[in-house]
């Protein structure tokens, strides 16, 4: 990734260029991968796109992108403008010239900070998100029971309600005024522990993948990488981070998408034994080929976005 001498906004700039490449491509797989982890009645990735087409049309792939379209440039902006004046801040610290090369190890440290900074913006956006992505689900709630006894004392078990037409959130502007209000601001971080454990590795395995294959296929070490080479790393560098990411992303898609009628998991570590005692350890790479499939286009389009707005930029 390129380097400037000065704290530059064109980092953030490009990063929110190409955030929103990156949804427009990845959003209807998104859309898929978050029902298959956080919902029911689902045999498969095929039957899931098969049952959202007939049931929603083709517009219930891109249920709740309004939200991301808008949030998650500012995520990405965030993300890449962070992570590229990281590597400016540890080469300046380490070698005294913020344009020095950054070894591995500098590498990891500047992904690892980046994912854990990541949380502060991404948890809120990640769950209106998957609260709007779920409103047309089946919510099967177990305990909940009628309130009110028959003739006979007992109570009706409800098993599950269908709230397909019966819409929690109007938008995402409602979902956050209504979180809010109901739950207070640590309302919007719901899941924020298990988004820290899928990022600070996540990342990791973003970057350095992609900055390892560009290298490779470099004709030299002085030359910038072609775009195709761009596009080509950036896909693999997807793939890997989000396949690696799976069970952590389960983790937190679960609990994201969990109290819209009633709180199911108490915490990461309720979630997790819950999900194993009652769906088995595959329950975690859930959704874990539509996420190989999805983060190969969408961040190819998102670092070939990138580098060729930093470039632009640059040139100017």
């Amino acid at each position: 990734m390129q380097t400037s001498k000065r704290f530059p906004l064109d980092d953030f700039i490009a990063g929110w260029v190409g955030g929103a490449s990156s949804v427009f491509v990845g959003h209807p797989l998104d859309t898929v991968k978050t029902r298959l982890q956080a919902g029911k009645g689902y045999q498969n990735t095929l039957h899931c796109c098969l049952s959202i087409y007939r049931k929603e049309t083709a517009l219930g792939f891109f249920k709740g992108m309004s939200f991301p379209l808008a949030s998650i440039t500012v995520y990405n902006s965030m993300v890449f403008g962070f992570f590229s004046n990281a590597q400016r801040f540890i080469s300046k610290y380490r070698y005294g010239d913020g344009r020095h090369p950054c070894s591995m190890l500098d590498l990891t440290v500047a992904s690892m900070l980046t994912g854990l900074v990541s949380v502060g913006v991404g948890a809120p956006v990640d769950l209106v998100k998957i609260r709007l992505q779920m409103q047309t689900q089946t919510l099967v709630t177990e305990q909940l029971q009628l309130a009110g006894n028959l003739a006979s004392g007992s109570n009706i078990q409800l098993h599950a309600i269908d709230v397909s037409n019966q819409r929690l959130y109007r938008g995402p502007i409602h979902c956050i005024s209504s979180i809010l209000q109901t739950q207070g601001v640590q309302g919007l971080y719901r899941g924020g522990g298990a988004m820290v454990l899928r990022d600070i590795p996540g990342y990791t395995l973003y970057f350095l993948p992609y900055t390892i294959i560009c290298d490779l296929l470099k004709p030299d070490a002085s030359s910038s990488p072609h775009p195709c080479s761009i596009w080509l790393a950036g896909g693999v560098a997807g793939s890997i981070s989000w396949v690696t990411a799976t069970p952590a992303d389960v983790v937190k898609s679960r609990m994201q998408a969990d109290a819209q009628l009633q709180r199911k998991y108490s915490g990461i570590l309720h979630c997790i034994l819950h999900s194993y005692r009652t769906e088995g350890v595959e329950v975690f790479f859930r959704g874990a080929s539509v996420n190989a499939i999805r983060g190969f286009p969408m961040s190819a389009t998102m670092f070939l976005t990138y580098e060729l707005t930093l470039k632009f930029f640059r040139g100017m």
